[in-house]
């Protein structure tokens, strides 16, 4: 039994012989009893890994959204961000390596250092100049992708596994126009291993190197609880170091320091701080900064 195609091709052969006015076909379709599989253009592989962002969420979440009107949170990230922009771009007080490789942590869990991670990032996203990639480096508990909303798949560690792979392969694109992403991939039971190799060293290489304008941004395990942190560190331009007030002792907080100490910059972040009045400055949230064991708050 002939097919509908066959049929109707058949069909409009028999018109046609007979006088009827029909519209031209185009040749891969005009053979009598022949039916052609039409022709689906591949579509480029980024489009495919783009993802939306739902900013609304986030923003009810805290986390600063591009969109979103200016708020207390939104300010605070701007002053954060400003010293480390100019460190990565080499406009600080001396040139720093990798200056653009930017690695939040913290002492211990739960201090916010995944919070901060994202905020700072999404805040890099709103610079007119300047493009930035997040990257989920906290290989054994990942959590940025859960927080933003988005399906987990390979990244990080599947590119220092393999080396035939491509970074542009496994970013993903966002609805945030300069923000891009990098999940932390699949797991590896060698995970300290493979951030330790030299594939690693050439991958963060290329990403430091690869495009002027990246500011690349780690979310990593907290510093006393895994070593993948300690040795991700040692290829970093600088360490944000992220404090949470009235809990992290302060012991704590002196040894991570002292496990990074080879970075030439590290900075801490004072998070959930009491209110300090300060004339110009009354935000609830509090944030602190500091090279070394120095602290200022702001």
């Amino acid at each position: 039994m002939s097919s509908l195609i066959e049929q109707a091709a058949q069909r409009l052969e028999q018109l046609r012989q007979a006088g009827a006015d029909m519209p031209t076909m185009p040749p891969a379709a005009s053979t009598v009893g022949v039916a052609k599989t039409p022709v689906i253009e591949a579509q480029p592989a980024a489009l495919s890994r783009r993802v939306e962002i739902d900013l609304d969420a986030l923003a009810l979440a805290g986390i600063v959204s591009p969109n979103a009107p200016r708020s207390q949170i939104a300010d605070q990230y701007r002053v954060i961000k400003r010293p480390l922009i100019s460190n990565a771009m080499g406009k600080g007080a001396s040139a720093i390596a990798n200056g653009n490789l930017i690695m939040v942590t913290s002492a211990l869990p739960g201090e916010g250092k995944t919070f901060t991670a994202i905020n700072l990032a999404m805040s890099i996203a709103t610079e007119l100049d300047y493009t930035v990639m997040l990257v989920d480096a906290d290989v054994a508990r990942p959590s940025v992708m859960n927080v933003l909303g988005l399906p987990t798949g390979p990244g990080l560690l599947d590119l220092v596994l393999d080396e035939s792979k491509d970074l542009s392969d496994m970013l993903l694109r966002t609805s945030v126009d300069k923000l891009t992403i990098l999940p932390s991939g699949t797991p590896h039971a060698r995970a300290t291993e493979l951030l330790a190799s030299d594939a690693m060293i050439r991958l963060l290489n290329d990403m430091a190197t690869r495009y002027a304008d990246r500011i690349i941004v780690f979310d990593s395990p907290p510093l006393l609880l895994a070593t993948e942190s300690r040795v991700l560190a040692s290829h970093m331009g600088q360490i944000v170091v992220v404090v949470q007030a009235e809990k992290t002792l302060q012991s704590d907080v002196a040894q991570a320091l002292a496990t990074i100490e080879a970075c030439p910059v590290k900075l801490m972040l004072l998070n959930q701080a009491r209110n300090i009045p300060k004339p110009g400055y009354g935000y609830g949230y509090g944030y602190g900064y500091g090279y070394g064991y120095e602290q200022q708050q702001a």
